[in-house]
Parts: C-alpha cells; structure tokens; sequence
C-alpha cells in the first residue's frame, strides 16, 4: 500500500494571476465612470436613429450607402479590438493605460451588436456574410460570459479557498493520505484493499465535464467511508477503534477532496471562455475576409 503525492508546482501563481485579474476587470467596468459605456450607449442609439429615419429603398441591407459606412466602422472596430492581446504586452498609464483600453474593448466592443446587426439590415441567410455576423455574435456573447464570471466568481473562489493556498490545500490531502496509510496497516488483505482505493482517488479524477459540472461518480473515498462508518457504527468488533479513526479520516479526506474539485470546476469557468472566445475571432477574421472579397468581386 502506498501513499499518493500531488505536483504543487505552478498553482498559487495561476490562481493569484485569475484573482488578480478579476479585481482588474471590476476596475476597467467603472473606469471613469463607465465613460466607454457612455459613449458605446451614445453611438449605439445615433445609429439606430440614423437607420430608422433614414429612408433607403428598396430597403436597408449591406450594399447600400448606409450598410456599406456601418460595414466599414465595424470592420475597423472588430480589426482594434483584436488588438488588445498586444497591447497587454506594454503596461502604461495615463488616459490610454491598459485600463482604459481594456474598458475600450469591453464596451465599444459590445456596440458590435447594434453596429454588425444594422450593418446587414436585418438580411440574414445560408452564406458567408451571415457566417461573418453569426462569429460575430459568438465572440460577442462569450466576452459577455467571461465578464460576468470574472465579476462573480472570485469572491467564490476565495471563499472556497478559506485563507488557504491551493497548495496548501492539496497538501492536506497528502498529509491525510499519509495518516490512512498508517492507520490501514492493521488490516486484513480486504479491509486494506478498501482503503487503497481511497488512497487512490485524488481531486483530479475525472474529464472536463466533470470538471465543469462539478458532478462526479461516486470514488473509493465515499465507498470506503460507508464501508467503514457502517463497521463503526455496528460496534462490539475488537477494531472498533481503529474504525472510529479511518472513518474520521476518510470523511476528512472527502471534504477536502470536494473542496478542491469545487476550487478546480471555478478556475475552470473562469478559463473556459477563452477558450471560445479566441479562436473564434481568429475564426470571424477570416469570415469577414470572405466577406469583404466577395463583395467587391461581385460589386
């Protein structure tokens, strides 16, 4: 029977970088007052008027004067915005710090949808043009997702965390390990094999959607504590004692266990849209540079 140890190496940074990173984004939402905000709210409405009480016949679409200047501005927007990965490379301050640029993003990036939708003037179908849109609406909804996530989530992450490092977490559950060990030599051959498989189970068993949801198939530390919390609570056997203990420490394991998939299954939504997020505006670049070159074959 053997313990089993963890690779600590890496975590605590990681996990202060996505705490770090979140008091970041509640900063850049209020930045001067939500002055991008403002001016996204402001550009947003002037279009719609624009587009409404101007009359195009025989009706408003991409290839009109209107659709065309709306085309234009969001080409260029969508072309800056992707342009925030590189400025995160240059930490400067003053009005275009990377706050007030991240706020920039976040909000002008979010009048793509007023700015995009009128663009097409409501003239959707099976084609890359619709393709362009489409990526653009995803990117647009999992940056919505990654904001609001990073404005909730932390505070869980931290409270889950409870002042302890996720290091220092995993290392309980190793100190644990090491005292059932210990406690388990006693045993016959069966009752051992039993915690073995506790011993086995660590809080990085089971995939992504595991993960994710957080729902996991029952593992040898919670069969290993019915097992012996049912002999412990039957009484009148010579090892009562030694029972009594792996209970304790197998319930202490189990609650340390969950404790770490639920830090785990947070991390991972914090990351996950990112996931998304990236590729498919790779994804909408390349879409928009269909669209733009079959516009003009076919101008």
């Amino acid at each position: 029977m053997a313990t089993r140890g963890a690779n600590l190496s890496g975590n605590s940074d990681a996990e202060s970088g996505a705490v770090s990173e979140a008091a970041q984004h509640e900063g850049f939402l209020r930045y001067r007052a939500g002055y991008w905000g403002k001016m996204a709210l402001g550009i947003s409405i002037t279009l719609i008027l624009i587009y409404l009480l101007i009359d195009i016949e025989p009706r408003h679409n991409g290839g009109t004067w209107l659709g065309y200047t709306l085309g234009t501005v969001g080409v260029g927007l969508i072309i800056w915005l992707t342009l925030l990965g590189v400025r995160k490379r240059a930490m400067t301050p003053g009005r275009w710090s990377l706050k007030a640029w991240t706020s920039a993003h976040v909000y002008l990036g979010l009048s793509l949808l007023v700015i995009g939708t009128l663009h097409t003037g409501f003239q959707l179908g099976w084609n890359v043009h619709t393709l362009a849109w489409v990526l653009m609406m995803i990117v647009i909804l999992s940056g919505i997702f990654g904001i609001t996530v990073y404005s909730i989530l932390p505070r869980q992450l931290s409270s889950n965390r409870d002042e302890t490092t996720e290091a220092q977490m995993l290392e309980t559950v190793s100190d644990i390990d090491r005292q059932l060990f210990d406690a388990a030599q006693p045993l016959d051959a069966e009752a051992a094999a039993i915690v073995q498989e506790a011993l086995d189970e660590t809080a990085f068993d089971g995939g992504l959607r595991q993960r994710l949801s957080g729902k996991y198939r029952g593992g040898g530390t919670a069969r290993a504590l019915s097992i012996f919390r049912s002999l412990s609570s039957a009484g009148g056997h010579p090892q009562d004692e030694l029972y009594d203990r792996l209970e304790a420490l197998l319930s202490r394991k189990l609650a340390a266990v969950m404790r770490i998939r639920r830090h785990l299954r947070l991390k991972a939504m914090l990351q996950i849209w990112l996931y998304i997020h990236v590729p498919v505006t790779f994804g909408l670049l390349a879409a928009l540079s269909a669209h733009i070159i079959s516009v003009f074959f076919y101008w």
